[in-house]
């Protein structure tokens, strides 16, 4: 039986893994399917788990990545600080099976921020969005030792800005700003988070996890405005393949 992966999200129309793995299978010679799974709810995987004995591994993205914590029978160590799992690794034994959830979000941003920032010392960042992403930027940040502050419509913490808060001093503090957000995504392209961006100048890091458009709305203001600007797309990549090494341990 051909071995099955796949991506459960809400809207996966932008989404670039199919053709990603369908290639590395090609590649590596595996006899494996790649499949994306649109779900209004989350509740639905245990039946799911149930109804494809082929499923060996799943990406699971916005809006589950907190959600799906509740179905896993064990997260790894960085799941569990992060409280947010893009990777489950599926393994079945006599007709029993067993979850667990890992977040290879944090070894794609921390690799792809990494050469962005250099000259690190006393640089502060803008986490815009408080999902299962931001959890993962967070925690990269922390490591790096880079002090940030979230940025939501709706703050339900003191320590957290709302977008109405942030001023032209807010801007000229921190320097690097990272969109968790799906604002901007293909096909509202149109979109962008709600920051004023005429206070961006070329001391600023803009970082967007978006990746389809390639140069989402968020990362055109900084680029004309002289910032230094990344996509997502290299973070996707290697998580990507983090989470097949894990699939394969």
């Amino acid at each position: 039986m051909t071995n099955l992966y796949g991506l459960i999200g809400k809207k996966l129309s932008h989404s670039f893994s199919p053709d990603y793995f369908e290639k590395k299978f090609e590649a590596q010679r595996v006899d494996a399917e790649y499949r994306l799974f649109e779900w209004d709810e989350i509740t639905q995987l245990p039946e799911f788990i149930k109804k494809y004995p082929n499923l060996m591994g799943l990406n699971i993205t916005i809006p589950y990545k907190k959600e799906v914590l509740l179905y896993l029978d064990e997260l790894d160590e960085v799941a569990k600080q992060t409280a947010s799992v893009n990777t489950v690794q599926i393994r079945r034994k006599k007709g029993s099976v067993f979850l667990k959830g890992f977040n290879t979000d944090v070894i794609g941003f921390e690799q792809t921020l990494l050469p962005l920032i250099a000259n690190r010392k006393g640089m502060k960042a803008l986490v815009l969005g408080t999902g299962g992403s931001a959890q993962a930027v967070a925690f990269v940040l922390e490591s790096l030792g880079i002090e940030f502050v979230f940025v939501s419509r709706k703050p339900v913490h003191t320590e957290q800005l709302s977008y109405a808060e942030i001023t032209k001093k807010s801007m000229q503090k921190y320097r690097l700003i990272i969109n968790t957000t799906p604002l901007g995504m293909f096909p509202l392209s149109a979109d962008a988070p709600s920051i004023p961006y005429t206070f961006i100048t070329s001391k600023h890091i803009l970082f967007d996890l978006i990746y389809n458009p390639p140069e989402s709305l968020f990362l055109k203001h900084g680029r004309l405005n002289g910032a230094a600007v990344s996509n997502g797309l290299r973070m996707l990549e290697i998580q990507a393949d983090a989470a097949w090494e894990i699939w394969h341990r």
